[in-house]
C-alpha cells in the first residue's frame, strides 16, 4: 500500500492524481437524485446518468462529461463541502469531514473492485438510465428507500 495522503493532505493539497483516486467507483453520485421541495430531502433513484456504465460503475465519456450532461457536477475541494446528496460512504466526504476510508476503498484494499465485491456500489442495481425516463414522473417508479 501506498503512503495514506489523504490522511496527511488537505483536499485543497492533493495533486489532481491523488484527487482522482480518491474516487472508489461506487457510482453512486451518478445516480439521479430527486430532491423535496418543501424539505429539501434528496431521495436517489436507480436511474443512471445517461453516461453511466451500469457494469463498470465508471463514467462512458468522464473527459468531456460536463459538456455533453448539462446537470454533471464537477468535485472539488470546495463543493464536496456543502453537496448535500454526497453519499455517506463518499471519500471526498469522508476526508473533509476528517474521517477515514472504508476497508474497501481501493486506496486502502490494493483492489480497485473491492468496493463491487463489498457491495458498496451500484453495479447491478441500476435500473434505468436516464435516456429512458420520458418525463420526471417516471423517476418516482425508481425511488430508493436511503442511500444506495
Amino acid at each position: 500500500m501506498t503512503r495514506q495522503f489523504w490522511k496527511e493532505k488537505t483536499l485543497e493539497e492533493m495533486s489532481a492524481g491523488e484527487w482522482e483516486s480518491l474516487c472508489d467507483g461506487c457510482g453512486k453520485c451518478c445516480l439521479s437524485k430527486l430532491e423535496d421541495e418543501d424539505t429539501g430531502e434528496i431521495y436517489f433513484t436507480s436511474v443512471g446518468c445517461q453516461l453511466f456504465n451500469a457494469k463498470t460503475c465508471r463514467c462512458k465519456d468522464y473527459e468531456n462529461r460536463q459538456a455533453q450532461v448539462s446537470d454533471c457536477v464537477r468535485l472539488t475541494p470546495e463543493n464536496v463541502r456543502t453537496i448535500k446528496w454526497l453519499p455517506s460512504t463518499c471519500a471526498y466526504r469522508l476526508v473533509a469531514e476528517g474521517r477515514d476510508l472504508y476497508f474497501w476503498h481501493p486506496l486502502i484494499s490494493g483492489d480497485k473492485n473491492s468496493v463491487h465485491k463489498a457491495g458498496a456500489s451500484v453495479r447491478g442495481r441500476v435500473t434505468a438510465s436516464e435516456t429512458e425516463m420520458q418525463d420526471a414522473e417516471d423517476y418516482f417508479d425508481h425511488m430508493l428507500e436511503g442511500e444506495p
